[in-house]
């Protein structure tokens, strides 16, 4: 493949034919033209690329539920603690090969304690290597030095130098090495090494709470995805129960034998770790999963974990029960299927602005701070409008005096009964001072029609002789 490259046409990348010719990517087209004149090029497309590798990135979630690309033609899977469900990380390199081997792709495989010695050993050493825990400083000394993935300076300095081994940069003290090739070469020494720590872009968020499941024959009938729903989060929650732990969201992931992996969410109000109340909620959302020719594994994830204690069965008389058995599967049914914002708690906010006065909580979080609640005095409405209304036709002595009819929504109101007003300005402490204006003073009224409406309407700013008044329904009472 050909890619221009500062004006110049350049081998983007070469078949192992090509490079067995002499040829290598970054060469300039016309010099590879002219060793191979029979040579075969197309145009790169690196969207394209991009788009595959994303695809093979979604892939590799049945491996481990952290998988981070490596652009252009690179992965780093975080395995820590789900090699086991292969039977260790020999049985999981293996498996992973003949995955790949079968679709056709070309790799190279290599598994260490950090990103940067898997890189260099992926790249630079042997196909296939395992390096043992806390050992992978032996392996990376035979490896050249652009297995540390350096800047180009840094590598053609170090070149220039006759430093042919990572070995040999390692002897060198650290002081002396930074000043000649710059801190990037002690960074990734130091993160090859695992002396530092290295931040990768993982797709979805790492984590170490994970079970899989894999069939002899790839299942497709709802009955048994329902089935295998129920297994995999028995599994998962028999480790959390062991740990003392539960997570609030969870995934699980569906891998077909086409490759592609339908996932599914559910979030719960409380961490949890009953297998039945979570497969019940995955349960209404795997109609949306399309099985393709077949499901041949199934992995779950659980996010947001955190210590829960234990819980008894059975309660003792006179012991409430625990807001697990009531309330929180409630919670979580609606949350799962109308959304995670139309599901909360209403709480209130220390501002006497009415659509301030108000928060939204999670239904059962417990408030980081208590604030004073609401004034019984001053009773609210129970449907606050998200944006006030207009009202039309309003009929009012001024300058104080309530309506004594209004339209609204097109139907007329004649008020019977009125209360007020409740004055409520704007909160200029919050603002410059030359913004603070009486326009944003609202006189507040409780009001109830002919026929038993009851409503919350306010005049907008303060009465000026000659200027007619605006009136604005903002909520209703029951």
């Amino acid at each position: 493949m050909i890619e221009t490259v500062k004006q110049a046409r350049r081998l983007a990348a070469v078949s192992h034919e090509a490079a067995a010719l002499g040829l290598y990517a970054g060469q300039k087209a016309t010099d590879a033209a002219a060793l191979v004149p029979e040579l075969q090029v197309v145009d790169a497309e690196p969207e394209a690329d991009a788009e595959a590798l994303k695809a093979l990135v979604d892939w590799c979630v049945r491996f481990s539920p952290a998988v981070a690309a490596d652009a252009p033609d690179g992965l780093f899977l975080d395995i820590s603690g789900v090699s086991h469900l292969w039977g260790g990380e020999a049985g999981m390199l293996a498996d992973f090969r003949a995955r790949l081997r079968d679709n056709g792709l070309a790799f190279r495989l290599a598994i260490a304690d950090t990103p940067g010695a898997a890189w260099a050993l992926a790249h630079y050493g042997q196909d296939g290597v395992i390096a043992p825990p806390n050992g992978q400083g032996e392996f990376l000394k035979p490896l050249p030095p652009q297995a540390l993935r350096l800047g180009a300076e840094a590598a053609a300095q170090i070149q220039r130098l006759g430093l042919r081994r990572v070995g040999q940069l390692m002897e060198i003290a650290r002081a002396p090495l930074g000043r000649r090739f710059g801190q990037a070469t002690l960074t990734r020494l130091d993160q090859a090494l695992g002396r530092s720590a290295e931040a990768l872009a993982f797709r979805r968020p790492a984590t170490p709470w994970t079970a899989r499941l894999a069939f002899f024959e790839p299942i497709s009938a709802p009955e048994d995805m329902e089935r295998v729903t129920q297994d995999v989060a028995a599994k998962l929650c028999a480790r959390l129960e062991r740990e003392g732990r539960g997570g609030r969201r969870f995934e699980i992931a569906f891998h077909r034998v086409d490759g592609r992996s339908p996932s599914l969410a559910i979030g719960l109000s409380l961490a949890g770790r009953d297998a039945r109340r979570i497969a019940r909620l995955f349960q209404p959302k795997l109609e949306t999963v399309d099985p393709g020719f077949g499901i041949e594994s199934v992995t779950i994830c659980a996010y947001a974990v955190e210590a829960v204690s234990g819980r008894q069965e059975r309660l003792d008389a006179g012991q409430d029960p625990a807001v697990e058995d009531g309330l929180a599967p409630l919670v979580d049914r609606l949350v799962n299927r109308l959304g995670p914002t139309r599901v909360f708690r209403a709480r209130p906010r220390e501002s006497h602005v009415p659509e301030l006065a108000v928060g939204r909580d999670l239904p059962l979080e417990k408030p980081a701070q208590e604030v004073q609640p609401w004034d019984r005095e001053t009773p609210r409405p129970v449907r606050l409008f998200r944006q006030p209304e207009p009202l039309e036709a309003v009929i009012a002595l001024t300058p104080d005096d309530p309506p004594n009819q209004f339209r609204w929504r097109g139907r007329v109101h004649r008020v019977r009964r009125a209360e007020g007003p409740e004055r409520i300005a704007q909160e200029w402490w919050k603002q410059d001072i030359a913004d603070v204006s009486v326009r944003h003073v609202r006189d507040y009224y409780r009001v109830e029609d002919a026929d038993g409406g009851r409503f919350w309407l306010f005049r907008s700013g303060l009465y000026q002789g000659g200027e007619p008044a605006k009136w604005w329904l903002h909520g209703l009472f029951p």
